[in-house]
């Protein structure tokens, strides 16, 4: 009989579910943000293994985008994550946000609604849930970031104006396109899809941050709601 105390530690997976050894074998980029967390925090807790605190990591901050401003404070309240743990991931982060400014790559700037489509099209065209993203512009109409909003089901996505805004507010965006696909490979806009962009439009004029398009994607096709006069 299992011990009710018992706990399966990292060493104790089967190798092709241990972060380190799948990172060995199939590479850095296969691993999921979960995984790529475990490896830099190295060791679990007492209570929790290395994986178990990342996924309490980004269930807390629930972004990559959300857990880069993160404090070291805020980091170490997590149960489990002490100074220790909490430095070495603000240390990794702040390494990724220095090389995004090393490589000199001209920001994108949105001209039309074919510019903001082209930056997402085949990443989002084939993805089987509906996703929610928005782009973040300056008041050049350059993309500053682009922010996973929320990912929902086959057929819909939930976004709350404060998911939206929050890291619109933090990076100081001029605007915002709002961007999510339809699994179905269908662009045509829902009555939920009207619904949304009607509040999340007067959201941000409450707030000062304008919606300039929403844009739907579909396989290798989109809507836009600037174009089609719904927005």
């Amino acid at each position: 009989m299992v011990s009710p105390n018992y706990r399966l530690t990292m060493k104790k997976l089967p190798e092709d579910m241990r972060p380190r050894e799948r990172l060995l074998k199939e590479g850095a980029g296969a691993l999921s943000e979960i995984e790529l967390l475990a490896i830099l925090l190295g060791t679990g807790s007492p209570e929790a293994t290395a994986l178990e605190l990342a996924s309490l990591i980004l269930a807390r901050f629930k972004n990559l985008r959300l857990l880069l401003d993160a404090t070291i404070e805020e980091l170490s309240e997590i149960r489990g994550i002490g100074l220790a743990k909490a430095s070495q991931v603000k240390a990794a982060l702040e390494l990724a946000r220095r090389l995004s400014h090393v490589t000199g790559s001209p920001r994108p700037v949105i001209k039309s609604p074919e510019d903001a489509a082209r930056l997402v099209m085949e990443e989002m065209r084939h993805l089987d849930r509906e996703h929610f993203r928005a782009l973040l512009l300056n008041t050049r109409n350059q993309v500053i970031a682009s922010d996973k909003v929320s990912v929902g089901t086959l057929n819909s996505s939930t976004v709350h104006p404060r998911e939206l805004f929050r890291n619109a507010i933090k990076r100081s965006a001029a605007s915002v396109i709002l961007i999510h696909n339809h699994p179905s490979g269908d662009a045509t806009p829902s009555k939920e899809d009207l619904d949304i962009t009607g509040r999340l439009c007067e959201a941000g004029k409450i707030i000062g941050i304008e919606v300039l398009d929403h844009i739907i994607i579909g396989d290798n096709k989109f809507t836009s709601f600037k174009a089609e006069g719904l927005i």
